[in-house]
């Protein structure tokens, strides 16, 4: 399964300058999500994260994936659109090379633990085929 960015704001109640996820393009719920982000130098952070040398900061990375895994999570949860996907916690991140303007990042996620209103998921950022960062995430569905 695929998804744009218009099926992609169905799901997240984000938008610009939020929305960090610009396409998915691979879904099997309970199995693995990849998703892309791309890194645009118009995009408001460069501006005053590291002015004269732009670095994409760690946390909008992060954010990345997380909203990445929301839609990983809201289709291995076949929610209908009555809940909100709230992000409960980061387990572990790391980082190990800069993102920079002009990169697109592929996330990919993968579940660690499921339960029924709750969901741990290991998240992965690429650029290219070199690993930028992962992170163990955690959710939570919340009734609306």
């Amino acid at each position: 399964m695929e998804l744009d960015i218009l099926e992609i704001q169905k799901i997240i109640p984000h938008r610009f300058p939020f929305l960090m996820i610009d396409r998915v393009t691979d879904c099997r719920p309970n199995e693995k999500l990849i998703a892309l982000k791309n890194v645009s130098i118009n995009e408001q952070h460069f501006v005053g994260h590291f002015p004269n040398e732009k670095v994409m900061p760690g946390v909008l990375i992060i954010e990345a994936m997380a909203q990445a895994g929301c839609i990983y999570f809201y289709y291995s949860k076949n929610m209908q659109g009555k809940e909100l996907i709230y992000y409960l916690a980061k387990v572990t991140a790391k980082f190990y090379a800069p993102v920079v303007p002009g990169d697109q990042i592929r996330i990919e996620v993968e579940t660690v633990k499921m339960l029924p209103k709750v969901g741990f998921l290991k998240t992965k950022a690429f650029v290219l085929d070199k690993l930028v960062a992962d992170a163990e995430i955690g959710f939570g569905i919340k009734e609306v």
